[in-house]
């Protein structure tokens, strides 16, 4: 099949998805039609800021994803620190997990031998991470010539496919900021007080504090720095 009919079904398939099942099958066919016998897709919300929502998908073996959870490995994945930094794709390597070895090796252990992983962020501030993984041959130059491509684009697509599930978990806004509620909360987010953005706006503090009061009940906050945080995690700022 050709990269355009390629994507066409994918596109079609990953975005029309119902459910997570559906979804990740969707997913996974894809991963395998580039050649990975592995493949998992990880979101993460961007609120509330002390325990935000995660969702997790992937097909590796039961005993790995109990072994991965008990023992919190996602806190020394490199893969996973990578995708928090950087939206560059990432190749497994021995230089990769260097400094956690005995994770490494557990990971060899249950077929996850070669892989690849990308990250991707959205406007809402979103983040997620599609990890493609196999026990077989490492990847050759060529391999990824023929694929990088298909493999970028259906880490956006998976991105979007699993954020249209979860649209209910995505903090929603009453009405959207204005452009004066959005240059207040800027500089107050750089430590301005409500006096200093009335005089750097040419405002008065009591028009500072209606901007900042308006929202606060539009971003659903309980003070300024909470409003403040809320709009820079949702990247409206």
């Amino acid at each position: 099949m050709n990269l355009f009919d390629w994507q066409q079904t994918v596109l079609h398939d990953l975005l029309g998805a119902p459910n997570e099942a559906t979804f990740f099958k969707v997913l996974s066919r894809a991963a395998s039609e580039l050649g990975f016998d592995y493949c998992a897709y990880g979101m993460r919300m961007p609120l509330p800021l002390s325990n935000p929502k995660v969702f997790m998908l992937n097909n590796y073996s039961t005993e790995w994803q109990a072994r991965y959870v008990s023992q919190n490995y996602v806190a020394i994945d490199p893969t996973v620190a990578h995708g928090s930094r950087s939206i560059l794709p990432l190749m497994w390597s021995e230089e990769v997990f260097d400094n956690c070895r005995p994770f490494w090796e557990e990971a060899r252990e249950h077929g996850l031998e070669v892989g690849w992983a990308q990250s991707s962020y959205d406007a809402r501030g979103i983040g997620g991470l599609l990890t493609l993984a196999r026990s077989g041959e490492p990847i050759s130059e060529s391999e990824m010539g023929a694929n990088s491509m298909r493999m970028s684009w259906l880490v956006q697509v998976a991105h979007e496919g699993m954020r249209r599930l979860h649209t209910s978990t995505v903090p929603a806004m009453k009405s959207p900021l204005t452009t004066r509620e959005v240059e207040v909360l800027r500089w107050t987010a750089d430590g301005k007080t409500s006096s200093e953005v009335g005089q750097i706006m040419n405002i008065t503090e009591r028009t500072v504090n209606f901007h900042v009061n308006n929202s606060l009940e539009k971003l659903g906050a309980v003070n300024k720095t909470a409003c403040v945080i809320k709009a820079a995690m949702l990247r409206l700022l």
